[in-house]
């Protein structure tokens, strides 16, 4: 073990990760892992200066990204069920019936509730946003409806999805950093989401009345609608495997069991509703992803995606987040920072407040959800348990604001992201991303109120005692070796 780190070399490990971020994503629009690896080995250096020996590094590194293996499994695997959904025409009935409900009367509204569907079953605000949303931004421009109110409604719909979806990176990543269980997570975030969604309903249907809609734009979605049922069985009864996947979910039956599951299911579905090769499913989709050839420009980029292959940039950036916070944990960079933080942190509606405040500023700083996510739950998962709080309280404030405030601030990869796929510039179209403020303020409202806020029982409380002091010891004996 070394010497206690010195608070400066900390800070200067900080500003040297910003600058080097932020110069990657506004000025060289390039990739974060190399930028991130370079960090980590600066990490590395400041702590092998200050004594701790690189074996011990190592294996806090290894340990900190096996404490979240079972996450990445599911990122591969949601890559799979992603791309066996679209090539059995799983995704193509959910959008062809979902758009059903897009009504010119009540634009926003409906493009909100159809980008959140759309991106709970793609697992992805990503492509909702760069597929459905391009498609609805063009509708709602024509309709008459400004371009940032109609990105911001698009916006908060995909984040919604994106948020709530088992299929979602961040909504895996979430509750294993804090470790909660998958489904635990998703049902308590259904505290902070319902009102943050009636509420931002309300305000887009208010916004859309004085709106003079035109019914011209109905042929565009009449077109899409015709486009899948052209060329896809539509087939009511695909909705088995969503449903089956939401059945396993309430069973609570392990996420990534369920989640493969359904990915076997899709592949099944292939020859028997869409006529195509399991052979080729199996073999190529399952790892390159699925192929669109309808002819449709639009269709195509739609439905080109999933696969294996699909999961890597979030994959090995998250490995390389979890190995560089295994570092700061390790050499009790993070303490430090968790000391300064705490002092304020008297309540459990401080600590909720500085976590939610914590995940945003490591969002300004560092432009990325997936360390605004790793970071603050490595630094907070110590005092959660202390104060006996469960582990899904931790997990959702991490999503509340570190999720949902990625699309806000201008030089995040979601904001540069949504910035081009949408054509609108993020201080345009911030403000009426009405959610993404929403659910933060309800997040913090009920830290201070203490609603939803649970706590654990004796038992629950010795187990994840037990739990620590076991991780701790498995990492003493990896330094031993």
């Amino acid at each position: 073990m070394g010497k206690k780190i010195p608070v400066w070399q900390i800070l200067l490990l900080i500003v040297v990760m910003v600058g080097a971020l932020m110069f990657t994503v506004l000025k060289k629009e390039g990739y974060m892992h190399g930028i991130l690896a370079m960090v980590l080995c600066l990490a590395c250096i400041i702590a092998m200066l200050n004594g701790y020996k690189w074996s011990y590094l190592q294996s806090a590194m290894i340990n900190k990204i096996s404490s979240s293996m079972e996450a990445v499994l599911i990122f591969i695997t949601v890559g799979m069920l992603v791309a066996m959904w679209i090539s059995g025409g799983i995704v193509q009935a959910m959008i062809y019936y979902g758009l059903k409900i897009l009504s010119p009367q009540i634009f926003l509204v409906a493009s909100c509730i159809l980008c959140a569907i759309v991106a709970i079953a793609t697992g992805s605000s990503w492509t909702t946003a760069g597929t459905i949303g391009v498609a609805l931004m063009g509708i709602g421009v024509t309709m008459g409806i400004s371009a940032p109110l109609v990105a911001g409604s698009i916006i908060s719909g995909a984040y919604l999805g994106d948020k709530m979806s088992p299929l979602s990176d961040t909504t895996n990543l979430a509750p294993a950093m804090a470790g909660a269980k998958l489904f635990d997570h998703i049902g308590h975030m259904v505290w902070t989401v319902t009102p943050s969604l009636i509420v931002s309903l309300i305000i887009y249907f208010i916004l859309g009345l004085g709106v003079d809609t035109s019914s011209a734009t109905t042929s565009d979605i009449e077109a899409l609608q015709q486009v899948l049922k052209d060329n896809f069985n539509l087939n009511p009864l695909l909705f088995i495997a969503p449903i089956l996947v939401v059945v396993m979910a309430i069973k609570k039956l392990p996420a990534l069991a369920s989640i493969f599951i359904g990915a076997m299911v899709g592949l099944i579905f292939v020859p028997i509703f869409q006529g195509g090769s399991l052979a080729d499913a199996a073999c190529y989709e399952l790892y390159a992803g699925y192929v669109s050839e309808t002819g449709d420009a639009f269709v195509d980029e739609l439905l080109t995606r999933g696969g294996i292959e699909s999961m890597f940039y979030s994959t090995s950036l998250c490995l390389i987040a979890l190995a560089f916070a295994g570092v700061l944990e390790s050499s009790g960079m993070l303490a430090s920072l968790c000391k300064i933080l705490l002092r304020v942190a008297k309540t459990n509606g401080l600590l909720i407040m500085i976590t939610l405040f914590t995940c945003i500023i490591v969002n300004i700083l560092c432009a990325d959800q997936y360390i605004s996510i790793v970071l603050p739950g490595a630094m907070y998962k110590e005092e959660f348990e202390n104060r006996r709080l469960k582990a899904k309280n931790l997990s959702r404030c991490l999503e509340d604001a570190g999720t949902l405030s990625s699309p806000l601030i201008p030089w995040t990869t979601c904001s540069a992201y949504m910035q081009g796929a949408l054509g609108v510039n993020t201080f345009a179209y911030a403000p009426f991303a009405f959610l993404n403020w929403i659910c933060p303020l309800i997040s913090l409202f009920y830290g201070f109120t203490g609603i939803s806020i649970e706590k654990m029982t004796e038992e629950e409380y010795e187990e994840a005692m037990a739990r620590r002091e076991e991780e701790q010891k498995r990492a003493a004996e990896a330094i031993e070796a």
